[in-house]
């Protein structure tokens, strides 16, 4: 049956494990989301309905929880053969936000808080983030507010850890596909030109994929002390794919490793080195400078 013509939440469960089966690496993980898949869904046969898709999200998400599904009764795109990766972003969109750089405030006490809420396609962002990074040297402390930062593009993950971990380039993690291995880096940059003040990195719950990326590579080589709350969970790779025209998944296709701890955030989130409501994170960020001035 060919999967415009998919009705049921049961079949829409064994399109859903089909794509995965191509998409993700082999192994324990893959294995047991498609088991769960099976097992919670072979019987449902009510039509898909947008309550359908957030209990199959519900689901998969206990293996990986980067998968959405998003239903649109009046879709009518074919559904997809092959997975066509994502789109080409609108420049001016990109632009018009500042490539999610919304403030760079330079404190009475020289601190400086930089807040990045998109991680948006580096060739377009490269600028907001060279002017943002400039504002930031110099000053006493840097605080990065990734608080509504809802992740982006790895090539830009990079692009801000660089300055911040060193003038040498650093091997951030490798990306592992089902046939292929990708490595992120940073670059080499001029000597002396690094940023090397006190570092403090907010999150929250709504910090999501690689913004967490960025989050726990800073982390994880000691570099950032986190304060916050625990972000989202969600460490893979994914790409969008619609399984029916009705339905657009956003789906997993690899899976993330950092270089230094050999892991990642799946399922936990980034948990913070000082736990606070996200909301006075910034407080407590700047109290926790001033006290150790």
């Amino acid at each position: 049956m060919s999967t415009d013509q998919v009705r049921t939440v049961a079949g829409l469960s064994e399109v859903l494990a089909g794509w995965l089966r191509r998409l993700m690496p082999p192994g324990p993980r893959l294995d047991g989301l498609t088991t769960d898949l099976a097992a919670a869904f072979a019987g449902r046969h009510e039509p898909v309905d947008a309550a359908g898709c957030q209990a199959l999200q519900k689901c998969a998400n206990g293996h990986s929880r980067h998968l959405e599904l998003h239903f649109d009764p009046a879709g009518a795109e074919r559904a997809d053969d092959e997975a066509n990766g994502w789109p080409p972003p609108d420049p001016a969109l990109v632009r018009r936000t500042a490539a999610g750089v919304t403030s760079v405030r330079r404190l009475d006490d020289g601190t400086c808080v930089l807040t990045l809420d998109a991680l948006e396609p580096y060739a377009i962002a490269r600028p907001y983030l060279d002017a943002a990074l400039t504002l930031a040297r110099d000053s006493t402390r840097l605080v990065l507010d990734l608080r509504g930062n809802g992740g982006g593009d790895p090539a830009t993950v990079a692009a801000v850890a660089g300055p911040l971990l060193g003038d040498d380039a650093q091997h951030l993690s490798d990306v592992l596909y089902r046939n292929r291995r990708r490595q992120w880096w940073t670059t080499d940059s001029p000597p002396g030109s690094a940023l090397t003040q006190p570092l403090l990195v907010l999150t929250s719950p709504r910090t999501y994929s690689s913004a967490e990326a960025l989050a726990y590579h800073l982390q994880a080589r000691g570099r950032a002390t986190v304060v916050g709350e625990p972000t989202r969970g969600a460490a893979d790779h994914v790409t969008p794919v619609r399984l029916t025209p009705q339905v657009l998944g956003f789906l997993p296709e690899a899976e993330v490793r950092d270089a230094v701890t050999g892991g990642n955030w799946e399922g936990s989130g980034v948990l913070p080195d000082i736990a606070q409501p996200h909301a006075t994170a910034l407080e407590a960020a700047l109290r926790v400078l001033s006290e150790n001035a």
